[in-house]
């Protein structure tokens, strides 16, 4: 009966990383369409990132504060908000406890974007801890197994306390019979 069913032949192409990159790059052409024509209607964005990632560049009392993660809100008040092709990174200006302050956060440090008016979300494992997830031998996920770069789908974190819709790769994956 074993012999009845085929399995997927592991794939020598790391195509979960690249889906990963490319709903990276959503939130990159997020960020720079609202730079360039603001944020419409109700719309605004949640983003959490690894204050300790490579090439973030935050206010020392912030990183002590958030040593992990920290989350973002861009709504109301923000300024010079950019999306930097070269360096891939986020540029923001906001204000903590009254304080103003620039943020640069790259794309690889971004481990959550939200947008709660439509309850739209992305969910990203760092870089690294993807490739530490997949197999040595070919870089490809176990049948089964949730692809690299993609939380499950469920519902967002307490914190945010906004149900979303977190986008799974395993709707993109051929179904074998």
């Amino acid at each position: 009966m074993e012999d009845d069913q085929q399995q997927r032949p592991d794939s020598l192409l790391p195509y979960e990383t690249w889906i990963a990159e490319s709903l990276r790059h959503v939130v990159a052409r997020a960020i720079a369409h609202v730079a360039t024509h603001g944020l419409p209607g109700g719309h605004h964005f949640y983003i959490t990132f690894r204050t300790g990632a490579p090439g973030v560049d935050i206010p020392p009392r912030l990183r002590a504060q958030y040593p992990g993660e920290m989350t973002i809100v861009l709504q109301n008040q923000f300024w010079d908000l950019a999306f930097n092709d070269d360096t891939q990174a986020i540029q923001v200006g906001l204000s903590f406890g009254g304080v103003p302050s620039k943020l640069v956060i790259p794309l690889d440090a971004v481990v959550e974007f939200d947008d709660p008016h439509i309850r739209y979300g992305l969910r990203f494992q760092p870089p690294e801890a993807a490739a530490a997830e997949a197999p040595a031998s070919n870089g490809a996920s176990p049948a089964g197994a949730e692809p690299a770069g993609a939380e499950p789908a469920g519902a967002l974190p307490a914190k945010d306390a906004v149900p979303g819709q977190v986008v799974s790769l395993d709707a993109f994956r051929r179904r074998t019979p």
